[in-house]
């Protein structure tokens, strides 16, 4: 029942830290690989997933504060293999009675040994087929964890508790290293099945070297949020606030892409190149003044009709918020459009209007490497 509760724990808890993952995770794809692979997204999240539901699963249930009473001292066992002296004396498994043996298997001196196996077998399993570490590595990496995993119940939670809420025992860490070293022998013949992780990055550059929606989609963001901290910290140089707009706006729009072969910071790093037939300077200028007053200023002035119209009209408390809903469904529509047009890698009509191209240079990256 413990370990249902932790896991269930552990897949309400994964959509948050995985939120807060997404944004780094997809900024490192773009950067180091140029677009992001779906067995890739599948194998990380799946890792971070497990590594959540086993950390649960080793701190749950946490007890009351007040049942932590045992001093450190009494929460160490240093006794190796000791878990075998436990099982003859506490087990019920008669090996002359078979009736005994699925009984015995039931009981906490022998599954927690094997649950404590299993635990890290996934782990050994990552560290070997994504991670490429030998065998060395997934030894000594599985140890950590568990000694990890030991401290953090000998630690009281990180001294959370007054005392040690767990035993710290040297078996568990034994049998963790085991379960590490199973997941490395068992992926030598899953192996075979599976694309190599050589295989998954080719496939991420080759598929990089074209600008996808998303991409194009992050670098508008990333680009906004470079800005924005440009615009902080110029204000105050400025006694006027439309100064520093101007000058930030042309420092990193117009004079950085000039100085860096036609890239800003945000496509910079996000390995993109903005290419114009001809008239750099003037359609760099033009579209991106259009980009706040197409996503920002327009659709804002939208939103702020609804006071306007309920003034103007006579309307009841129900009529006022199916009004104001049916402005949030055109806005939403608005950005959804647009949205989905850059996800399914279609062109909008502005860019045809710039004459702007999006140029991926993953692969120079790669060979000046």
């Amino acid at each position: 029942m413990n370990y249902v509760t932790a896991i269930k724990t552990a897949l309400f808890t994964f959509p948050l830290i995985a939120f807060f993952f997404t944004i780094p995770f997809i900024l490192h794809q773009y950067h180091k690989y140029g677009s992001i692979h779906k067995l890739r997204v599948c194998i990380i999240y799946s890792f971070i997933l497990y590594m959540i539901t086993t950390y649960f699963l080793v701190i749950l249930p946490l007890p009351k504060m007040s049942e932590v009473t045992k001093p450190a001292s009494e929460m160490v066992q240093l006794l190796p293999f000791s878990f075998i002296g436990d099982f003859i004396k506490e087990t019920s498994l008669v090996i002359s009675n078979p009736s005994t043996y699925l009984k015995a298997l039931k009981e906490p001196c022998f599954y927690t040994v094997v649950f404590n196996i299993l635990m890290t077998i996934p782990f050994g399993m990552y560290l070997s087929y994504y991670f490429q570490c030998n065998f060395k590595r997934v030894v000594l990496f599985s140890f950590f964890l568990s000694l990890f995993f030991e401290l953090t119940q000998l630690t009281g939670l990180y001294f959370i508790y007054p005392f040690p809420y767990r035993l710290f025992d040297v078996d568990d860490l034994l049998m963790n290293t085991i379960g590490g070293m199973l997941g490395y022998f068992l992926m030598m013949f899953l192996h075979k099945f599976l694309p190599t992780r050589e295989k998954i990055d080719e496939e991420s550059i080759r598929r990089g070297e074209t600008v996808s929606g998303l991409r194009r989609i992050t670098l508008f963001f990333l680009d906004l949020v470079l800005y924005t901290i440009l615009l902080t910290l110029t204000q105050s140089f400025f006694s006027k606030f439309s100064t520093a707009v101007l000058f930030s706006f042309s420092l990193y729009f117009l004079i950085i892409p000039l100085l860096f072969n036609q890239k800003t910071l945000g496509s910079k790093f996000l390995n993109i190149r903005f290419f114009y037939p001809n008239h750099f300077v003037i359609r760099q200028t033009i579209r991106m003044l259009f980009y706040p007053i197409y996503y920002v200023w327009i659709p804002f002035h939208v939103l702020i009709t609804y006071p306007f119209l309920t003034d103007i009209l006579i309307l009841t408390e129900n009529e006022k918020i199916l009004l104001f809903l049916g402005i949030l469904t055109i806005l939403f529509l608005f950005y959804f459009i647009h949205f989905l047009i850059l996800i399914r890698n279609r062109t909008i009509y502005y860019d045809h209007f710039f004459q702007i191209t999006y140029q991926s240079t993953i692969k120079e990256k790669k060979k000046m490497k």
